[in-house]
């Protein structure tokens, strides 16, 4: 299968299309290269490249292409606040653009990369099925639910799309990102000493490991249609629903040395559990292998390899946050979030 990955340079992408193309498919990706510098370890990804902003994707660039695998985005809720017309700019009109270019194209499958962070606070339920109501808090969760409920309207007999509400990922990556619960929790754990817990602990996050997604992203790709055909689907592993200070607790074990440290004072409001049975009945050749213990030394013996240090791991090349508003100071990046062709030339 010919398959387009955006944003592949990414934290999740860098590992996607490592795992598609040991999976024999033919992988191409695109990126307009916002982290491509943001590099952990050695990259030595041989993917062949297209660089382009995926607002600017036409029909043509998609010629050819059995399948995408859409994970372009402004990637989490804290630089979804930076500026909300970004957001929607990009994780919610390019990526209906890009679904309606993907058809014109001819492209069968497109594989959306969404989240469970649209369930918001739904803590009071119990395990959220993909039939949960939507309570989106944030511009980022907003833009995947928005996003999910425009491409739905493209499905057709020739067009397939296939909604992946991702878990909160961690584990290591060429293209590591500090900002997601584990990651950051184990990084101020083996840099600091401290376990920095930035709300009460209380709240509930489903948690995935990145390879795990991979693999669920590439059964998606090739279940037989009927089995995905416009559907949604809680990606993750049984029973790896988690309150943050039991991740804390997780990293403790490994680092009993560290202390734990509330760093906030209220709860956070983004506070949900949910059920993976859906994508376990319908992809049977997802069968994950991760759990948050096994991330949790997994990250550990990563940062040790990589010498993290403290002023590396709260610095901008693994927050995307910081990383972006560095290439805006700088003049890099204009007001629209595109590269800045006067000072590119």
């Amino acid at each position: 299968m010919r398959i387009l990955v955006t944003g592949h340079q990414g934290y999740i992408g860098s590992v996607m299309t490592r795992y598609l193309d040991a999976q024999g498919h033919d992988v191409v990706g695109l990126d307009t290269a916002f982290f491509g510098d943001c590099v952990f370890g050695q990259n030595d990804d041989p993917t062949p490249s297209i660089y382009k902003d995926v607002r600017d994707v036409t029909a043509d660039d998609l010629r050819g292409f059995d399948a995408v695998v859409h994970l372009a985005a402004l990637a989490n809720d804290p630089l979804g606040d930076l500026n909300p017309d970004w957001t929607y700019d990009i994780n919610h009109g390019a990526s209906v653009h890009l679904a309606q270019a993907a058809k014109a194209a001819g492209v069968e499958r497109f594989v959306f990369s969404s989240s469970c962070s649209m369930y918001g606070d739904g803590w009071k339920d119990e395990l959220l099925t993909e039939d949960a109501p939507m309570r989106p808090l944030t511009p980022y969760a907003v833009s995947k639910a928005k996003s999910e409920e425009d491409i739905a309207g493209l499905a057709d007999g020739h067009f397939t799309p296939v909604y992946m509400r991702n878990g909160s990922a961690y584990g290591i990556s060429s293209h590591l990102r500090a900002d997601l619960v584990l990651n950051n929790l184990m990084g101020w754990a083996f840099t600091t000493g401290k376990i920095k817990i930035l709300s009460d602990g209380s709240p509930w996050r489903p948690i995935v490991h990145v390879e795990d997604i991979a693999m669920a992203f590439a059964q998606a790709l090739t279940a037989p249609r009927a089995a995905v055909h416009n559907q949604a689907f809680n990606v993750g592993p049984a029973g790896e629903n988690y309150q943050v200070r039991d991740l804390a607790g997780i990293v403790n074990e490994l680092l009993p040395q560290a202390t734990v440290e509330y760093v906030g004072k209220n709860p956070d409001p983004r506070n949900y559990r949910v059920s993976f049975e859906k994508i376990h009945a319908a992809l049977p050749g997802f069968q994950p292998v991760w759990n948050a213990r096994l991330g949790a030394r997994q990250l550990l013996e990563g940062y040790r390899a990589a010498g993290l240090t403290a002023q590396t791991f709260q610095g901008p090349s693994y927050t995307r946050l910081l990383h972006l508003k560095a290439l805006l100071a700088s003049g890099r990046l204009d007001g629209s979030l595109r590269w800045n062709a006067l000072v590119a030339a």
